[in-house]
């Protein structure tokens, strides 16, 4: 099997493991709140494809101010940088190296690696060595970072639609 059949072969792995941690915590959090007798697929579309939009959108939209201000380091959150693309690479199944998630992070290489250690010593990332490649290390959200941009992602769009009933219950009065 050649180098580039296993990585698709690690990208559909992490693309499926991402799905049944997603999973995995809906059915955990359903039985904490004694939902267990409800089908599961009434309560499912917790973990949604289209967050990997939402989340290129807030990463862009960060960069765009950024560059509108003049001063990257103005508005500087490098560590929800690095989560949004962590996310985004682990919704495309992509192996994201700490190089790559030190550039997306906007600052400069020390500061971003000071930012992965405290994300990783918060359990929220995990460093993986690259089996070919003994001088790279790839990182990637852990479970519980990824259930919980899961679960940011899910408020927001929560949020959002709760905002478009409003919009729209006003819209009808004014009818």
């Amino acid at each position: 099997m050649g180098k580039e059949q296993m990585r698709a072969r690690a990208r559909r792995l992490i693309g499926v493991a991402n799905e049944l941690l997603a999973l995995a915590h809906e059915l955990e959090a359903r039985e904490c709140d004694g939902l267990q007798d409800e089908p599961v697929a009434v309560q499912l579309p917790k973990d949604n494809p289209s967050w990997a939009d939402l989340a290129r959108s807030a990463y862009r939209d960060r960069r765009r101010r950024s560059n509108i201000f003049g001063d990257p380091t103005l508005f500087g959150e490098p560590a929800w940088d690095i989560l949004l693309d962590l996310f985004i690479a682990a919704k495309e199944r992509k192996r994201l190296p700490v190089t790559s998630a030190c550039i997306g992070a906007a600052v400069p290489a020390t500061t971003a690696l000071r930012w992965l250690t405290v994300l990783e010593e918060k359990g929220l990332i995990v460093r993986e060595n690259d089996l070919s490649d003994a001088r790279r290390v790839f990182v990637r959200l852990s479970s519980d970072g990824y259930e919980k941009m899961v679960s940011y992602f899910a408020e927001m769009a929560r949020e959002q639609r709760n905002d478009d009933d409003l919009q729209f219950a006003a819209l009808k009065a004014a009818l």
